[in-house]
């Protein structure tokens, strides 16, 4: 016979703790995007990669709002979320502008795409760790996603009006690769600047709106259709600018121009938010 006794100081196991699968499911699909876009990319697919780009940035809007809705946020999501971005807005981008048409400029090409590929992990970097004392409606220095946009929707725009070795958008193909140059320069130094951007987040999708937002909703869907590289690359150009536009307004205005009240956490940034 077996003794059936449990010792009185047994203890139950406790349940692993899982992983919350519906918005990391987004995540890895987001992340998925970008590795596509490198693989196009690698195939001179350049106008599938540029949307890899894309596909991505929905995916990455999603993950977030699909945990807060679901309640489902995890510290194992928000850094799979991190990287998932390094990946997507920070390495695809660069590799795709350096594959286009940056290594025709030699070690400046190559020099560029490293700045922007750097400035984006340092951007995350800053993010993860201003998390708790920036102000949630604006965003300190341009998002990753984009800043991706911008150097994607320019080699998108580009392979949409031509095809390389022509004029292109009035420019021929050494102009195009300076200007792709500069463009990666842009949105990679603008992602570690202290310009403020606006994030969006404080838009309420639960909540009722006017008929009138829906008509506007409509009338802008009808206005990217007409073609969308185009319109797409002008609305992230305008964001892209917008930052430092607020930034000179409150200057102007004497407001204070930083998105952070006090940081007690590394890397120690007093004086930068001036």
């Amino acid at each position: 016979m077996h003794d059936d006794t449990v010792p009185d100081d047994a203890q139950p196991r406790k349940r692993r703790k899982g992983i919350y699968i519906l918005p990391n499911l987004f995540t890895l699909a987001a992340l998925f995007g970008g590795f596509y876009s490198v693989v196009m990319a690698m195939n001179a697919r350049f106008d599938l990669a540029a949307l890899g780009v894309f596909a991505a940035m929905v995916l990455d809007s999603l993950d977030g709002r699909v945990a807060r809705m679901t309640n489902t946020q995890s510290a194992f999501g928000e850094q799979m979320d991190s990287l998932s971005d390094m990946v997507s807005f920070g390495a695809a981008p660069a590799l795709i502008a350096y594959e286009w048409s940056l290594k025709g400029l030699g070690r400046w090409g190559w020099i560029a795409a490293f700045v922007y590929c750097a400035c984006a992990a340092l951007r995350l970097a800053r993010f993860n760790v201003n998390t708790g004392v920036v102000d949630k409606r604006w965003f300190q220095g341009l998002p990753s996603p984009a800043a991706a946009a911008l150097v994607a929707g320019f080699i998108w725009l580009v392979n949409e009006w031509g095809k390389r070795g022509g004029e292109v958008l009035y420019l021929s193909w050494t102009q195009i690769t300076w200007v792709t140059f500069a463009f990666t320069l842009y949105a990679g130094l603008t992602m570690v600047t202290n310009a403020p951007f606006y994030s969006f987040k404080d838009i309420q999708m639960k909540k009722s709106v006017p008929f009138v937002v829906i008509v506007l909703i409509a009338l802008g869907i009808a206005v990217i259709n007409i073609h969308p590289p185009t319109v797409l690359f002008s609305l992230f150009v305008a964001y892209g600018l917008s930052g430092y536009v607020v930034y000179a307004w409150r200057k102007a205005k004497g407001q204070p121009v930083s998105v952070i009240s006090t940081s007690t956490e590394e890397p120690d940034e007093r004086g930068l938010h001036n």
